[in-house]
């Protein structure tokens, strides 16, 4: 039943986000970067937390999961440290995953062949 909510949670922001390409006039830019000032807004209001204990990777792996785990790295480094926290704790928490993401990358222009897009 985990998978199934997982799932369901996922896809329905997938969903909000299509139906927001579809009918607004928004870029995709913007709503990547309204899926994280979301998730961090979320995170602050103490509702995202439950949402993830509820739908696990369904509610993590999203962009509003990457401001979740930004909001609490801001956290945690703020009771560990005080102020400077505010600077130092997103980038603490998240420094796995964008470490992983420009290793990744960087590894995927050494084999893949660029093209022009005419």
């Amino acid at each position: 039943m985990q998978y199934i909510w997982a799932f369901l949670i996922g896809g329905l922001f997938c969903v909000v986000g299509q139906l927001l390409i579809d009918y607004t006039k928004l870029t995709p830019a913007r709503i990547l970067v309204g899926y994280v000032v979301a998730g961090v807004f979320l995170t602050a209001i103490g509702v995202y937390e439950p949402l993830i204990k509820f739908a696990g990777a369904g509610a993590s792996v999203p962009l509003t999961g990457f401001g979740y785990l930004l909001a609490n790295g801001v956290k945690q480094a703020v009771q560990a440290t005080g102020v400077s926290g505010i600077f130092t704790g997103g980038l603490t928490a998240a420094s796995g995953g964008i470490c992983a993401a420009i290793v990744f990358s960087y590894i995927m222009a050494l084999i893949a062949k660029s093209k022009d897009q005419s």
